[in-house]
């Protein structure tokens, strides 16, 4: 999928049917003058319906078809024939997807599993017809009711990625490296700042073919918790994730201080984040030689740099202690 195919944010407007009419129609037969009412009742106007989807993964479908109409419900007939209803429309969404009230902000729903269906707008209900209103004083009524209006709605669609691993690290942490070497994914790597602007997933193939799922999404910067840069953008995407590998540069002016402003970042977008499991990854170690290496450890190991989170010196060029990232990962993952 191209980075401009990836769509996780939309508006939509959507309005469901109205219903039909109910029918004023009196009996008529031959030898029969006076039947009496037969009005049937109106259909029920199409709901709007949406329903999850494991097979999409963006909001792509979106982009060009942004106002739903349902169709209205039928009209009554004679011999107490009730309407058609009308078609319902349904609106695939992937796994992930937060919908919101545009207006007031209010969630109205999660979409967490596949097949799940819940009616965003119900139809308008269809009038009742004549023959409802018959009594011993009104023997033919020639009156019926109307169909009640449908729904007008506009919702926020927001897709948070389903991934079991998040990265987390500043622009050009050596994200998207990893995960084209980890697994078959193929994202825009460049050496400059943001080449990511849009999340990407990787499939991970691990021993006696299980596999597990991580997204690479794009760069955090300080302030992100307030919507500086991506902000919000990129935030949401993570707070699915079961366990969040944080990467850090070995070539950082300070690692640790690196390390605690993604921590702080996370912490003011969402403190829950907290409670997930952390693993720092040190990236680009080929950087570094045995010595250096053997220093730095003994640094941060004196400053307790990570809060207590396990690291690992890894290089995605030389494919350092790649195996052993993925021990780590799955065994986290499945403890």
């Amino acid at each position: 999928m191209t980075e401009g195919n990836f769509v996780d944010y939309t508006k939509v407007h959507l309005e469901s049917g109205r219903g039909g009419k109910g029918s004023t129609h009196l009996h008529r037969e031959k030898y029969i003058d006076k039947g009496g009412p037969d009005g049937g009742d109106g259909g029920r106007g199409g709901h709007i319906i949406m329903r999850g989807n494991k097979n999409l993964w963006t909001l792509y479908h979106f982009k060009y078809q942004r106002h739903f109409k349902s169709m209205q419900g039928g009209n009554g007939a004679k011999q107490r024939r009730t309407g058609l209803d009308g078609e319902d429309i349904y609106l695939e969404l992937p796994l992930g997807t937060v919908v919101r009230d545009t207006e007031t902000g209010q969630i109205i729903h999660e979409i967490l599993n596949d097949g799940d269906e819940t009616i965003l707008a119900e139809g308008g209900m269809g009038g009742k017809g004549n023959w409802h209103f018959k009594s011993s004083t009104r023997q033919t009524p020639r009156y019926a009711q109307p169909g009640t209006d449908g729904i007008a709605l506009e919702v926020t669609f927001e897709l948070k990625i389903l991934a079991d691993v998040g990265l987390v690290g500043f622009p050009n942490a050596g994200k998207s490296t990893l995960l084209s070497v980890l697994t078959a994914a193929k994202p825009k790597i460049a050496n400059y700042e943001f080449t990511t602007l849009k999340p990407n997933l990787g499939i991970v193939e691990y021993r006696d073919f299980q596999t597990f799922v991580i997204a690479d999404i794009p760069g955090i910067i300080e302030g992100a918790a307030e919507g500086k840069g991506i902000g919000h953008r990129f935030l949401r995407h993570i707070e699915r994730n079961s366990t969040l590998l944080f990467m850090v540069p070995a070539d950082a002016k300070d690692i640790a201080a690196e390390y605690q402003i993604l921590l702080n970042e996370l912490r003011k977008y969402n403190p829950e984040m907290l409670d997930k499991e952390r693993f720092v990854a040190i990236t680009k170690s080929d950087m570094l030689d045995d010595e250096l290496m053997t220093e730095l450890k003994e640094h941060l190991d004196n400053e307790g740099a990570f809060d207590g989170a396990p690291y690992m010196f890894i290089s995605s060029i030389n494919q350092y202690n790649l195996q052993q990232l993925k021990d780590q990962l799955w065994k986290m993952l499945n403890e």
